[in-house]
């Protein structure tokens, strides 16, 4: 299969005929390099295994990214904004993350790499704007991790134990840099198990508030829309906490496109990508609606602790708790902090692979790129995994509000991250047609070319509003810094690499559509599909998730 490092490196030569070497979908031979070794060090893409099957992938992207953001995010969102705010919240960015994905996944199927979007940027607009974007998505996801740790000290203040909440995140924080170093498979597993818990979790939670609401809680009251004529309700902050519930939102929602990360450790992704953005992400929009509905429904915003600077307490586990007892309270807050720990797994593992497709790129050094006998990339992993422990660290100013500010932080860089994409995703239909090969894709966008300019638009406008709340009613500079701190970073580095580089923006018919496309190996569609009874009980997961 063709599938060389990067666009930018090595120096093709001609393959012989009947040299034995696989070619392309276009019946080109993949280049080889010449001696130069200060090129091939860097040809180390192809190194990653693809051992993630599509049970575990497909698993990923349902639960993978459910984690603090809706668990404890809503919380936040409920409290500043009220339940109207982040039902309409949540609706938008579904929808602006569902046009996203469709536009990923037509990317990725045809050119499936470790790095994705963050290489497509480069490869489709401009190097410049691949190098700003994978360095700042691989801080997202460093952040990502750190947030989830901090995260897990705010779950265990429920309990109102004595245990040091950093000496958890410590413990835990060392469970996920040992996962994510040994093998992929390793992850793959522990992210499907935990994925399908919180799946399990959030399918009881819409049956269980959907009985709270009608009378099945201690009380024997029907609470129906009562919350939502709460003094105040259903806009809570007008529009400052309207606005501000979008980039909550956004972070809970943040992670969703890093499944296409995966693509080069996945198997057959011609055919399993596609699948995931197709089958699969209208579940999670419907687990996110459902949940935020019912969160709305059951919980007053004005609940004590669902936002503080020194705790949070999770919308679930209230429900829980209104259901039943404080078993039921503690049962659902033992499955959050599980949750957690998956959001931590899946995020370090994307900002991994991100640090080693920068080495790859030659915008990051080479050792960075070096992979261990299981093909996993471990200095990446330490470096990542060193980012989040620092950024917990820091949780002695108060968890509830260092976890509110890195919300804001890594909401915004997923918000700049679904702009590029669509950016990218535009340039690449371009190129396609200019070059003739549009026919060719595996997977093809049905909402081109309005769904990618739709959301970029909407993206750009969101980024720039939803701020709104650190100007009044009085300005908070740290509030300002958390909302718009990625703006000025990401100019600065892609203006930085511009003019160091000297980097043009990729003419249409010089774009690089050949290398790194996957081809079916012989036989590979056949192993997709267990034979007996187990490919019976593999065809009933795939058909329920």
């Amino acid at each position: 299969m063709a599938e060389n490092s990067s666009y930018n490196t090595g120096k093709p030569q001609a393959i012989p005929e009947h040299s034995g070497i696989e070619k392309d979908l276009y019946g080109n031979s993949p280049p080889i390099y010449d001696g130069d070794a200060a090129e091939h060090q860097h040809v180390i893409a192809d190194k990653l295994a693809r051992k993630l099957s599509a049970r575990q992938v497909q698993m990923i992207a349902i639960g993978g990214t459910i984690g603090t953001g809706l668990f404890l995010g809503t919380g936040k969102s409920l409290a500043t904004g009220g339940p109207a705010s982040i039902l309409i919240a949540y609706i938008i960015v579904g929808v602006i993350v569902f046009l996203t994905m469709l536009s990923l996944g037509e990317m990725a199927a045809f050119v499936p790499i470790a790095g994705s979007f963050c290489t497509f940027a480069g490869r489709f607009v401009d190097d410049a704007l691949g190098f700003a974007l994978t360095w700042n998505y691989w801080f997202n996801d460093a952040v990502s991790t750190a947030s989830d740790l901090i995260a897990l000290q705010l779950v265990l203040t429920y309990w109102n134990t004595n245990f040091p909440g950093w000496a958890l995140s410590l413990i835990f924080w060392f469970v996920l840099v040992g996962v994510n170093i040994i093998t992929v498979r390793a992850y793959g597993e522990l992210e499907y198990w935990l994925s399908l818990l919180k799946v399990i979790t959030i399918i009881i939670f819409i049956i269980l508030g959907i009985a709270v609401n009608a009378g099945g809680n201690k009380a024997h009251h029907y609470i129906g829309g009562e919350n939502w004529h709460l003094p105040g309700a259903p806009f809570v902050g007008g529009i400052g906490g309207f606005a501000s519930v979008f980039v909550t939102a956004s972070f809970a929602y943040g992670g969703t496109e890093s499944i296409a990360i995966t693509a080069g450790e996945t198997k057959n992704p011609t055919k399993n990508l596609p699948r995931v953005v197709k089958n699969v992400f209208w579940r999670i929009l419907l687990f996110y609606v459902l949940s935020v509905l019912l969160i709305g429904l059951n919980v007053p915003y004005n609940t004590p602790n669902l936002s503080t600077k020194s705790s949070a307490t999770s919308p679930f586990t209230i429900v829980f708790q209104m259901a039943g007892s404080t078993a039921a309270g503690s049962f659902i807050n033992a499955v959050i902090m599980t949750s957690v720990l998956s959001a931590g797994n899946h995020a370090l593992f994307a900002g991994t692979r991100l640090l080693y497709t920068l080495a790859v790129d030659r915008h990051a050094p080479s050792f960075f790129g070096n992979l261990n006998r299981n093909q996993v990339p471990w200095i990446a992993v330490l470096t990542t995994g060193a980012v989040s422990g620092l950024c917990f660290g820091a949780s002695f100013i108060g968890a509830g509000q260092l976890w509110s500010w890195l919300q804001n932080i890594v909401g915004v860089s997923n918000q700049i991250s679904w702009i590029c994409i669509g950016v990218a995703s535009i340039r690449f239909r371009a190129g396609l047609e200019r070059q003739g090969k549009t026919h060719l894709l595996p997977f093809k966008n049905w909402t081109y070319p309005y769904g990618p300019w739709f959301s970029v638009i909407l993206n750009i406008v969101l980024v720039l509003v939803q701020g709104w709340s650190s100007f009044s009613p009085k300005f908070s500079a740290v509030d300002f810094v958390s909302y718009y701190i990625e703006i000025p970073v990401m100019l600065v580095m892609y203006v930085g690499w511009k003019l160091v580089k000297k980097t043009e923006i990729v003419k249409l018919e010089e774009m690089d559509l050949e290398s790194d496309v996957y081809v079916v190996q012989p036989g590979e569609l056949d192993k997709e599909h267990l034979p007996g009874w187990k490919g019976k009980i593999q065809t009933a997961i795939r058909w329920i998730f």
